[in-house]
C-alpha cells in the first residue's frame, strides 16, 4: 500500500511515471474570508465556531470539497487502475462541524488571541482578519466527494479517538498529585504541539513578537479545560482502490 499526502509522490508499484499533476502547494483559506477581505465574516474567532454565521460553515465546506477533489483528481494522475492508496487526516464523526472534536482547539486559540487584544498587545482587526486554513471532514463528506470525482472506490474507513496530549504514557504523569498540577503540564504539552503546527501561519499574520505570551495564554486555558473535560481529537483513515 501507499501513504499519501498533497504533493508528496512515494515509489509504489501501481504508480505511474509519464504524468504527474501536483495540488498547490498554497494552502488556501475559504473564499471571501482571506486577510485582505473587505467585510470580516468570523469576528472574533479564527476557525469554525458555534457563533460563526453559516456562510462561514458554507465557505469552509465549499474549500473542502474544492480542494480533496482536487487531490484525488491528481493523484489519480499517478496510481495505475487497482492501485491502493491510504490517506490519514483530522476530522469529526458527527455531521455538525461546529462541535468541540472538531474545532475546539481553535476557540481556545482565538480566545486566547482575544485576551490579548484586550490587554492591547493586538489590534482586533488582525484577529477578525485571520482564518485558519483548515478542515475537519467528517466520513460522510468524505464518502460523498469521493462518489461524485470518481476515480476512486472506498475501500475502508475508520475513525480513531486521539487524547489531545497525545495519549500520553501514565508513566509520565505519575510524579504529578494533584488535578491542577496534572492539568498544567497536559496543558503545556498540547500548547506545544499546537504551536508546532500553527506558528508559522501565526507568525506570517500577527509577527513573531507575540507567540511566546500567545501559547503562555493558550496553555493555561487548554489545562482549565483539560482539568474538567475529557475530549479527544479525531483521526480519520481511509483505504481508496483507483477505478480501472
Amino acid at each position: 500500500m501507499m501513504k499519501t499526502v498533497p504533493g508528496v509522490l512515494l515509489p509504489s508499484p501501481w504508480h505511474k511515471t509519464p504524468k504527474i499533476l501536483e495540488c498547490p502547494k498554497t494552502i488556501l483559506v475559504p473564499p471571501g474570508m482571506e486577510s485582505n477581505a473587505r467585510t470580516f465574516l468570523n469576528k472574533g474567532k479564527i476557525y469554525i465556531s458555534k457563533s460563526s454565521p453559516q456562510c462561514v460553515l458554507d465557505a469552509y465546506s465549499y474549500q473542502f470539497k474544492e480542494d480533496f477533489s482536487l487531490f484525488l483528481r491528481s493523484r489519480s494522475e499517478e496510481i495505475v487502475g487497482g492501485g491502493r492508496m491510504v490517506l490519514s487526516f483530522m476530522g469529526r464523526t458527527s455531521s455538525d462541524p461546529t462541535t468541540e472534536e472538531s474545532c475546539y482547539q481553535w476557540e481556545l486559540l482565538a480566545t486566547a488571541l482575544m485576551c490579548m487584544v484586550s490587554q492591547g498587545l493586538i489590534e482586533e482587526e488582525k484577529v477578525d482578519s485571520f482564518n485558519a486554513p483548515y478542515y475537519a471532514p467528517c466520513p460522510e463528506e468524505l464518502k460523498v466527494e469521493i462518489e461524485k470525482e470518481g476515480s476512486f472506490s472506498l475501500e475502508g474507513l475508520e475513525a480513531f479517538p486521539v487524547a489531545w496530549d497525545g495519549d500520553a504514557v501514565e508513566a509520565d504523569y505519575l510524579q504529578y498529585t494533584t488535578v491542577v498540577e496534572l492539568s498544567r503540564v497536559r496543558g503545556q504539552r498540547v500548547a506545544k504541539t499546537i504551536r508546532a503546527v500553527v506558528e508559522s501561519m501565526l507568525e506570517t499574520h500577527f509577527g513573531t513578537h507575540i507567540l511566546d505570551d500567545l501559547f503562555r495564554i493558550y496553555q493555561d486555558l487548554v489545562a482549565d479545560y483539560l482539568s474538567n473535560t475529557s475530549t479527544t481529537y479525531i483521526n480519520l483513515v481511509i483505504s481508496l482502490i483507483r477505478r480501472e
